[in-house]
């Protein structure tokens, strides 16, 4: 791998914490702490999203974790379409860009938290 194909990523999981509250846990990673920390990302057993960031904002990766059951399907759905412009999302990307932070949790304001009766 050259010099300027090396990873240096933002990796993004939203963390499910309860029914109205998710947490947006962001990390910067560079080669193969990237893989790692992406890994780990889609493996935890909360997370119900997760997604990888280039330095640029750009999006690189990802998709549901584990903690998908913990949502309904058009939750999942939503947050496909929304993570990329999610204004908790970008605000934690800009402090790993900016390096303010390599870590950073932040929970997550979001209009698509599910009603009492919309639970799964």
């Amino acid at each position: 791998m050259g010099l300027f194909n090396r990873k240096d990523w933002n990796v993004i999981a939203v963390i499910f914490e309860r029914q109205d509250l998710y947490q947006v846990s962001g990390q910067r990673a560079k080669g193969a702490a990237a893989d790692k920390a992406r890994d780990g990302a889609k493996s935890h057993p909360r997370t119900i999203y997760w997604a990888a960031f280039d330095q640029k904002g750009a999006f690189v990766e990802g998709g549901p974790g584990p903690g998908e059951k913990t949502v309904t399907r058009d939750i999942l759905k939503q947050m496909d379409r929304e993570i990329r412009t999610n204004r908790t999302v970008l605000d934690v990307l800009k402090a790993l860009e900016t390096k303010a932070a390599e870590k950073l949790a932040k929970p997550l304001a979001w209009s698509g938290y599910p009603r009492k009766s919309e639970a799964p």
